[in-house]
């Protein structure tokens, strides 16, 4: 049953105007399902040796769950700043349903099944913030806290580490040449730590540079 209902979304992507768009891939769920939604699709294009992006937005409705199926190809200095316009979209709507929610779509390539990611909360800025500490996760899926490079599995220590005499503002930042797939990857392990370490008390804020 569940290969035949993620073989169904899978057509539904595919069918969009004939176009392809590859979901990024991460080893669990988040979100097992999502009721009353509408789709946006954003394609991945090429020009010579630019990459492009294509937004369908036609079958969005304000007053649904939005369910963004993006392509893991393209790099968050495309996908952002159309995020930012669908999200002022969908807040000025008239229509706009009190508790409908945003999120990310992706398959879990362990059960071979379609999975959510919410975000309905997160503020996207595009430049690099002047205070806090900086938590910044480059294209090449290396951490740096503050311009120092830390390892995955030593960030939550590092940052447990840091010294301050009141509690630290931490900041998430990505390169803006990340792709869509590295970047959920990154949210979804960010999280995580955030929820072991309560602390931390991270930002709603992103920051895209």
């Amino acid at each position: 049953m569940k290969k035949i209902i993620v073989a169904l979304f899978l057509i539904s992507l595919f069918s969009c105007g004939k176009k392809e768009i590859q979901l990024p891939q991460l080893n669990e769920t988040i979100v097992v399902d999502v009721k009353d939604h509408s789709p946006i699709y954003m394609f991945f294009e090429t020009n010579g040796k630019d990459t492009l992006i294509d937004v369908n937005r036609s079958n969005s409705i304000s007053s649904t769950n939005w369910l963004f199926n993006i392509d893991k190809r393209l790099p968050l200095k495309l996908v952002i700043p159309e995020i930012q316009k669908l999200q002022v979209k969908k807040e000025k709507s008239s229509h706009k349903k009190e508790g409908s929610e945003n999120y990310f779509t992706y398959m879990d390539s362990k059960k071979k099944t379609l999975a959510f990611l919410p975000f309905t909360k997160v503020v996207f800025e595009q430049a690099k913030p002047n205070f806090g500490v900086l938590i910044y996760h480059n294209k090449n899926g290396i951490f740096a806290v503050n311009g120092v490079e830390v390892d995955k599995e030593n960030l939550q220590n590092h940052l447990d580490s840091l010294p301050s005499d009141k509690p630290n503002k931490f900041l998430f930042c990505f390169d803006k040449e990340v792709s869509f797939e590295k970047y959920l990857e990154a949210i979804v392990y960010l999280n995580k730590i955030s929820v072991e370490y309560p602390s931390l008390q991270l930002s709603n804020t992103q920051y895209i540079y």
